[in-house]
């Protein structure tokens, strides 16, 4: 394809997108219809329905991508009549070209270019769930050594901090030991659990704990076997809400070492431009 084709159609493309009320960007199948060469409405239909049952097929819900509308058309000398339309996300007109024929320059360039920009959506939804699961992880550090240091200050036995976390630990994974959940992920003995666990798993961890500091404090608890009894109570509570939701702790599977997540967001920030000094 030609540089001077691929300038035109680039900035057809971009012409074409629209806002809502709220920023989100959308484009219209009619003037999709012009830009991709189909003469009549009704073939293109076919392949907005063929893009639907596509979308359904790859886990998304059609409604969030694809919605019907109606526009008003200018029928000369003031009149107008109402005409059916969709309005599209980039998905949507991504899974519309995917269906084109890519012999045709505008079709072979709306597949790379929505292709492309379905990519990089992709790709920043993937560095914000990295940086909750960084995020979270850290809060839960905190958590632990917050209950570490009071069950120190009530108990006065360093050991007691290990042996209530890991009851805590079977309560939370229905009877699976800590060590059961290594063996079951892969975790090296010398790694701790919570940096292969998912992000919703480390978050019911911190929050199981930060009931238990909040119950240790309030009630006065101050010996082993009741910050124990609490702590267990707690994890239990939290896995029968998760359990109300269809999530089993134990049957999720490992995450990435939260370590090499931690390094890769850690290089992609350093590539990020420096700010320039103020005058």
């Amino acid at each position: 394809m030609k540089k001077e084709v691929i300038v035109r159609l680039h900035a057809s493309f971009e012409e074409l997108v629209q806002h809502d009320d709220e920023g989100d960007e959308f484009w219209l199948a009619r003037d999709l219809q012009e830009l991709l060469g189909y003469a009549r409405w009704e073939n293109f239909a076919k392949v907005i329905e063929k893009a639907r049952i596509a979308c359904r097929g790859s886990g998304h819900q059609p409604d969030d991508h694809f919605l019907d509308v109606t526009k008003m058309v200018d029928l000369g000398s003031g009149a107008t009549r109402a005409i059916d339309d969709v309005a599209l996300t980039r998905y949507a007109c991504y899974l519309i070209a995917q269906n084109g024929d890519p012999s045709k320059d505008a079709i072979a360039f709306a597949q790379t270019y929505f292709a492309l920009q379905t990519r990089k959506q992709e790709l920043i939804e993937q560095r914000i769930a990295e940086v909750e699961r960084l995020s979270a992880r850290k809060k839960l550090t905190l958590s632990e050594k917050e209950l570490s240091g009071i069950i120190y200050e009530r108990v006065g036995d360093q050991m007691s901090f290990a042996r209530i976390r890991s009851k805590g630990d079977v309560a939370l994974f229905g009877g699976l030991t800590t060590q059961d959940m290594k063996r079951r992920l892969g975790v090296p003995d010398s790694r701790p659990l919570a940096d292969f666990l998912p992000t919703i798993t480390i978050k019911a961890k911190d929050f199981a704990n930060e009931i238990t500091n909040f119950n240790i404090k309030r009630d006065g608890l101050s010996d082993e076997p009741t910050i124990s009894r609490e702590h267990v109570k707690n994890n239990k509570d939290v896995r029968d809400l998760l359990g109300q939701r269809g999530i089993q702790p134990e049957a999720l599977p490992a995450s990435e070492d939260i370590k090499k997540v931690e390094r890769r967001v850690q290089s992609e920030a350093k590539k990020l431009p420096k700010p320039k000094p103020k005058p």
